[in-house]
């Protein structure tokens, strides 16, 4: 190897090393920060949109009423270790009381993490009418609602009804489209015979969108049953919503909404109050828009920036030291509380799996068992993970 050669080599070698150097350098900066940024929380996004037209009375009950058993399934998902945020909107369509230039659509609420504004918004329904454009209410919900831009996250359109899917001045096949291109899934749940649906667009509605097409019986009347922790649970669900601290000029509306939505579950049944108090001690139940605690362990608000007038009327004329304590004592108090109503709401399942057992009803399709369905198989296709109790 001549001088020149020789020089080339070792020049060549050189670089070749400071070029890997750099590269390990840059893995590991690479590694340090993905360490440091924290992992983004997955997001179910659902939209509901029920036909309300004269015959959907049944319809709406159950969706209104078995609302908490589908919270209450989807609490026990992760992604990747993490548990997901749940927001929920509702449409309703098909009611001649509204107005005919919006196609009889209205949109009840926005895509929402505020389960008490979900329950709120289905106690509202009412039935009336009508025309029932299926392509218009969905194509409403996919450019209104502000849907998440990931694609791991869970996007998708349950529309419910039972007149052809065909009806209404866009077609559904144009609605359908705009949904797959934000990467939205359209389910179609026809409230009446599977044949029926499938030979009136349902089911090639769904295929389109590369949803599921199901059938159910809107007029079952779903059994609450009545379990012996269903006392004990309303008695602590009282206690619960004292340690809730409304703020804002917001918050005691809020606070009082969380109380009647309570009433009118209880007003259904014990057995079904005491599904939502389950809800109410999962992580999608939380209020941090209007609840000092919740906003606080959320990290979305510093007390110190709160005005006094903002503040609930015990807290205004409290040092800063006595405002964190008291904040401080609701939220111990909640947690010792949640603790009790998560061990009795084990203990209602087995009661309730037993006496299913015993009374051995032929299953029925419902709109709760449509929707836990349809999400579990989107979720599993993008790495969900439902875990037991």
């Amino acid at each position: 190897m001549n001088s020149i050669t020789g020089s080339r080599f070792h020049l060549k070698h050189h670089l070749s090393a400071a070029a890997l150097t750099i590269l390990l350098l840059l893995l590991a900066v690479s590694s340090a920060r993905a360490a440091q940024e924290p992992t983004k929380q997955p997001r179910i996004q659902l939209a509901i949109l029920l036909d309300t037209s004269s015959s959907m009375d049944g319809l709406i009950e159950q969706t209104r009423n078995q609302l908490w058993q589908v919270v209450n399934e989807f609490s026990r998902s992760t992604r990747n270790g993490v548990k997901p945020s749940l927001e929920i909107a509702v449409y309703e369509y098909g009611n001649d009381s509204l107005p005919q230039q919006n196609g009889f659509i209205r949109r009840v609420t926005d895509l929402t993490g505020e389960l008490d504004q979900v329950s709120e918004a289905l106690f509202s329904l009412t039935t009336n009418g009508g025309s029932e454009y299926c392509g218009f209410v969905i194509d409403r919900a996919v450019r209104e609602l502000q849907w998440s831009t990931s694609s791991n996250d869970i996007k998708t359109i349950f529309i419910a009804g039972n007149e052809p899917f065909t009806q209404g001045p866009v077609p559904y096949s144009e609605a359908i489209a705009r949904a797959k291109a934000k990467g939205i899934t359209v389910n179609t749940i026809h409230a009446g015979a599977y044949d029926e649906g499938a030979n009136t667009g349902w089911k090639d509605g769904a295929l389109l969108a590369g949803g599921d097409y199901m059938s159910i019986d809107h007029n079952y009347q779903v059994a609450q049953i009545v379990a012996p922790q269903d006392q004990r649970i309303a008695e602590l669900n009282q206690q619960l919503n004292k340690t809730y601290i409304p703020y804002g000029s917001a918050g005691a509306a809020k606070a009082e909404r969380q109380m009647e939505q309570d009433s009118r579950t209880e007003g259904v049944s014990l057995g079904l109050l005491a599904k939502r108090v389950q809800s109410k001690v999962s992580g999608f139940y939380n209020n941090a828009n209007w609840d000092l605690v919740d906003a606080l362990e959320s990290g979305d608000v510093e007390l110190s920036t709160i005005e006094e007038e903002a503040l609930p009327e015990p807290m205004q004329n409290m040092s800063d030291p006595e405002k964190k304590k008291y904040i401080q004592e609701n939220a111990e108090q909640r947690r010792k509380i949640q603790q009790e109503i998560v061990e009795l709401s084990k203990q209602r399942d087995d009661y309730v799996a037993q006496e299913k057992v015993k009374t051995a009803e032929a299953e029925v399709s419902t709109i709760d068992k449509a929707v836990i369905s349809a999400v579990k198989k989107i979720g599993q296709e993008k790495g969900f993970e439902t875990g037991g109790r």
